[in-house]
């Protein structure tokens, strides 16, 4: 099942399912978390309740993040390949415990935007993409093992984790997570699918990976790739800790998918950084494309 979220011309929002006739609404939401917990409940149940209202087309109204307001967003770190180039790029080699510890940083969960939403320009000159995959959290929940922590993932999105390379660079030499280099825009969308909607296996899921600027092909990877499943990001999640009801575990970066990886390996000429009115979209097999631009930057 694909639950959608969105506003009709008149202002009102709703959630329902993405289908080949359009989209259906199952329930009129008001603003806020109301319309997470309801993109939740109907992906727990598995399947959507009746429908109040004829199918209308995805152009004739406004899609919205599926999650807006989650309790909290984990991202993680968990494809080697991103993570062996972004290190080799420090002038470091694998860390060991990489191996051992899925780590995350939280992001800032007051700052998602949806699709076709525009991306604020935050004070940088070197702002980024990342394609990932993010998870979401169906109930509330602590100390889970790998398997009970995947059974309380209700669903996928995709999920561009825009970044500001050079304050996150200057901010990370200082020895703590990324803080304004990550704090300004994070997009999740076009809808989330529940797990069967994935191939694969459900502890396994596979899914091409693409992101373009501009039209142009520019990353490509699959989530078969990812070294620690999702089972594994929420159960050290939960770990001493809580999980909530819509909470977001980001996967991190598919190798090859951001700027900073792709300039390391073949040129910052080939792969500059994202200018304002780029198009970023990124595709996900099973899920959708996610589409954003960049706005204008800010007047000092």
């Amino acid at each position: 099942m694909k639950l959608a979220r969105w506003r009709d011309p008149t202002g009102v929002e709703y959630v329902g399912e993405a289908t080949d006739e359009g989209l259906v609404a199952c329930a009129r939401i008001g603003k806020g978390r109301e319309g997470d917990a309801a993109v939740v409940n109907f992906a727990r149940r598995g399947e959507a309740p009746l429908p109040i209202a004829d199918p209308v087309a995805q152009n004739a109204v406004r899609l919205l993040a599926p999650i807006r307001r989650p309790p909290s967003i984990r991202d993680f770190y968990a494809f080697e390949q991103h993570v062996r180039t972004a290190r080799a790029g420090r002038g470091l080699e694998m860390n060991p415990d990489w191996y051992e510890l899925p780590v995350f940083y939280f992001s800032n969960p007051h700052t998602i935007i949806g699709p076709d939403d525009s991306v604020p320009y935050p004070a940088t000159a070197a702002l980024d993409y990342e394609l990932e995959v993010a998870a979401v959290v169906g109930t509330d929940a602590s100390n889970l093992e790998a398997a009970a922590a995947l059974d309380a993932i209700v669903g996928y999105t995709v999920f561009n984790d825009f970044s500001a390379r050079d304050l996150q660079r200057r901010e990370m030499a200082m020895g703590l997570g990324p803080a304004k280099g990550k704090d300004f825009a994070g997009a999740l969308g076009p809808v989330l699918v529940t797990p069967d909607e994935l191939a694969g296996s459900r502890e396994r899921p596979r899914a091409a990976m693409v992101a373009r600027v501009n039209g142009d092909e520019w990353s490509r990877g699959d989530l078969a790739d990812i070294h620690h499943s999702f089972g594994e990001l929420v159960s050290y999640a939960s770990r001493d800790s809580l999980v909530r009801s819509g909470d977001v575990i980001g996967s991190g970066t598919v190798g090859t998918g951001c700027i900073l990886e792709l300039s390391l390996t073949h040129g910052s000429s080939r792969y500059p950084w994202l200018r304002p009115g780029d198009v970023v979209e990124l595709e996900v097999e099973g899920i959708g494309i996610l589409r954003n631009r960049v706005a204008e930057r800010r007047r000092a």
